[in-house]
């Protein structure tokens, strides 16, 4: 996968890391477009930020199916019409079947707001201050079928202070995100980054450990 790759992305708030990743499109350091936005949610703002972008959206409301594997199929059939090659879930709260995962098998990215493999699932901020972590962040992964499970690429780093509370840590931690989800996206849509069956290579390399980001590190030419 290579030059000006079709994107697809799935959500279901606000988008923010939509925004970044648009951003960072017309900033010139995603080398990609924006095929559609999918939410299943018709009151996503991440819907009103797509098409203020021009980018094509749709909705697919998942009450509308009795069964998780007829509705994965139908927003797999709609990005697959929209010609996405890339599929990128940006606060999308559905858990993917893995007859979904195993379509976009390698082309299937998300971000979770923690330092994977700690604290899957919900809650992370609460769950890391009531562990007492000195470190706390997001991590972009490719998705396989256990959930937060896949292989991590990168990782951005905040250190937890004494005074946090869940939503400064949530604030911190986004920030990070912005800036980490672009830059994996842009791997993959270059063709620097590719899952095989070995796991990740970024650069032909094996990417035996996520690559980390601190919030002054810079990002560029990485």
């Amino acid at each position: 996968m290579s030059g000006e790759a079709r994107i697809g992305v799935l959500l279901s708030g606000s988008g923010s890391n939509l925004q970044a990743l648009l951003d960072a499109a017309a900033a010139g350091r995603l080398p990609a477009r924006f095929a559609t936005v999918i939410s299943n949610r018709a009151d996503a703002y991440g819907l009103q930020r797509a098409e203020a972008a021009g980018v094509p959206t749709r909705v697919i409301d998942h009450r509308g199916f009795a069964e998780r594997e007829r509705f994965d199929a139908a927003v797999a059939d709609a990005l697959a019409e929209a010609g996405a090659e890339i599929v990128v879930l940006a606060g999308f709260m559905r858990v993917l079947t893995p007859g979904f995962v195993e379509r976009f098998s390698g082309r299937l990215l998300n971000i979770h707001p923690s330092l994977l493999p700690d604290f899957r699932g919900l809650h992370t901020h609460e769950r890391a201050l009531a562990a007492g972590v000195e470190r706390h962040g997001c991590t972009v992964h490719f998705v396989t079928p256990a959930l937060d499970a896949g292989p991590a690429i990168i990782q951005g780093v905040v250190p937890v202070g004494s005074g946090d509370t869940a939503e400064t840590l949530a604030e911190r931690v986004q920030r990070q995100e912005h800036r980490v989800y672009p830059l994996a996206v842009a791997w993959l849509a270059s063709g620097r980054l590719a899952l095989t069956a070995d796991g990740p290579r970024l650069d032909g390399r094996p990417l035996d450990e996520p690559v980390r980001i601190g919030p002054d590190d810079p990002i560029e030419g990485l």
